[in-house]
């Protein structure tokens, strides 16, 4: 797909991996809208990308419901939307209450889910379109205190499979994106530390294989990337 005039939709697109994303195809050409629910770095990063921000969270049916209206009615059309809006809660099972783990639920899947459901809808009439969804290599295998994010990240992988087998038929593609560790404000954000080491992957690291990835010929797709550092360090 040549990138060039094309309509983009990217969640979770004021910091981290969503940023970088969308800078990457504003370069390429693409119209690129981007929410996210800090609303003040949501407008700052819109202005500085020349993407149009949308303040919206993805665990409301409303506000999805909303971002695509209003998708449509800047740009008329959409042709690839980036699931990348997340959030992770890291406990020992013992100590997760509810609250939480509904909470990265709801963002995670949930929200992924409603965001695939509406842009579907579109792609299926116009018999093509794009589906990237950014998940982790937690989607690949467990690990102690992940009871939330990693069983969120296995549910988006299912997911994924799920609409790749209905939608192919349609000419959509669906794309699965698994990264190791990024150095983003996710780590932070989540409660964890993170060392800063310049062996790690960066943000414009996942960027540069989605654009990759997009701009294969639409006959074909790779169905599912993952992405580790080379080597590297604590």
């Amino acid at each position: 797909m040549n990138l060039k005039n094309k309509v983009a939709l990217i969640t979770g697109g004021s910091s981290g991996i969503g940023r970088a994303i969308a800078q990457t195809l504003v370069t390429s050409g693409a119209r690129v809208a981007i929410t996210g629910r800090d609303k003040q770095r949501l407008t700052e990063t819109a202005r500085e990308l020349g993407a149009h921000p949308i303040h919206a969270d993805v665990a409301l049916e409303a506000d999805v419901e909303r971002t695509y209206r209003e998708v449509l009615q800047q740009f008329g059309d959409l042709d690839v939307l980036v699931n990348n809006a997340g959030i992770g809660v890291f406990k020992n099972l013992v100590d997760f209450d509810r609250k939480d783990f509904e909470a990265v639920f709801a963002t995670n899947v949930t929200g992924a889910m409603l965001m695939a459901r509406e842009a579907a809808k579109h792609f299926i009439k116009r018999q093509r379109g794009n589906i990237v969804n950014i998940a982790s290599t937690a989607a690949l295998r467990g690990a102690p205190k992940g009871t939330a994010y990693y069983a969120s990240k296995f549910a988006l992988r299912g997911m994924s499979e799920c609409w790749r087998a209905e939608l192919r038929q349609h000419n959509v593609r669906v794309f699965l994106i698994n990264p190791s560790e990024v150095l983003t404000n996710f780590y932070p954000r989540a409660g964890l530390a993170q060392k800063e080491n310049a062996t790690k992957l960066r943000a414009e690291d996942i960027a540069y294989v989605v654009k990759s990835m997009l701009e294969m010929d639409d006959r074909g797709f790779a169905p599912e990337l993952s992405i580790f550092a080379t080597n590297p360090k604590d």
